[in-house]
């Protein structure tokens, strides 16, 4: 039976989750706007999985924004901010997913001044360099990752709100790959806006939320309704948004015991391939999540290897599943100064609560067959 090691670009629906969203696909229910009893009872799921959700990361209920997933949330924390705000700044972290990227750099086109925060050669911000950057003119939003999707490194980001703060911009946090991994508190680590995603933590696709601070200034991506305090119009989800709020508790109540057996398959896998004649490891010095780690087989393409690792009936990946087929480097390691001929060899496993000790070795014996080949 193939082994699936690639739990960052997306897990699938935990059964318990998918018990909770049956009713709410094949059973009656109202639109959670309506005032009658279906869209009553359709409206109090809704408010539970709020709580449910917030409570993962530490946050009010009533800072929390539901929308279709990560990516939407990252839009609507950066533009939603722009749109309100008089154009100045926006720092991104160098390292950071596309989806911020991206998003960061189409406000050019509006007259703001957009520049990525450096990182050194293990992916962790380079502070002096941010400091730096933060006193060189007004910032309005910093925008920085909480642990990289593709390296798995987590960056102190108390240290940048105390930091962003002080030179008067708000920070927001992408915690789509770190919130059920590791503790994650909004409040506790002074952040402004957090983006976070369901299906990373075996919740359905299409769903996710942003946390919003009281004082932050936010205009809606769209308009058309009064859903989410007029910050992202639309008749809700409701079976997703309830699979998001039971997958959120499943991962607050289990973090402990999936991060232990995240932690111990990482350690396992890495200790073998050390053994491997040829292997680097990114961001090895770094805090990182436990599940996740990035490597490269020198003299091979990443994406060839996945070929055969996939063929060996193992599923990895080369690096984002939102930059894939694209046959550039990751632009994560070129972040790090990773030289790029290294880069493109990189190959990511991220493990799951389901995977083994076992899973882990094979994966070990068919990638030390490869490279003895």
């Amino acid at each position: 039976m193939p082994v699936y090691l690639d739990h960052n670009a997306t897990t699938w629906v935990d059964p318990r989750v998918l018990d909770a969203m049956l009713p709410y696909l094949s059973g009656p229910y109202g639109n959670a706007s309506s005032l009658h009893r279906y869209g009553r009872a359709a409206r109090d799921a809704v408010e539970t999985a709020r709580a449910q959700v917030a409570a993962l990361v530490g946050a009010q209920p009533g800072e929390l924004v539901w929308t279709s997933g990560g990516t939407e949330a990252n839009n609507l924390a950066i533009k939603g901010v722009a749109d309100a705000a008089v154009a100045t700044r926006v720092l991104y972290g160098i390292t950071d997913h596309p989806a911020v990227m991206e998003t960061a750099e189409s406000l050019q086109a509006r007259g703001w001044g957009v520049e990525a925060v450096a990182v050194d050669h293990e992916g962790v911000v380079d502070w002096p360099a941010f400091e730096a950057q933060l006193a060189r003119g007004p910032v309005r939003l910093v925008s920085l990752m909480r642990a990289n999707n593709e390296t798995g490194v987590i960056q102190d980001v108390a240290r940048a709100a105390r930091l962003a703060h002080a030179a008067g911009a708000w920070l927001h946090v992408d915690a789509v790959q770190a919130a059920g991994k590791i503790p994650v508190d909004f409040t506790a680590l002074g952040c402004d806006l957090m983006s976070l995603s369901s299906h990373k933590i075996y919740g359905p696709k299409g769903i996710g939320a942003l946390l919003v601070s009281a004082e932050v200034e936010l205009l809606p991506l769209h308009h058309g309704g009064a859903q989410e305090r007029g910050l992202r119009g639309g008749t809700e989800n409701v079976a997703a948004i309830v699979g998001f709020g039971v997958a959120a508790e499943l991962a607050q109540a289990e973090l402990d015991t999936r991060a232990a057996q995240a932690l111990a398959l990482r350690e396992r896998l890495e200790a073998g391939l050390r053994n491997i004649r040829g292997i680097e490891i990114f961001g090895a010095a770094a805090p990182r999540l436990p599940n996740t780690l990035q490597f490269a087989l020198h003299g091979y393409d990443g994406e060839a290897l996945l070929m055969q690792l996939d063929r060996k009936g193992f599923a990895v990946s080369s690096g984002s599943a939102c930059a894939s087929g694209k046959g550039e480097p990751s632009h994560v390691l070129i972040g790090m100064g990773i030289p790029r001929e290294t880069a493109k060899g990189a190959v990511r496993v991220s493990l799951g609560k389901d995977n083994t000790a076992a899973e882990t070795d094979q994966f070990l014996t068919a990638l030390k067959a490869i490279a003895a080949a």
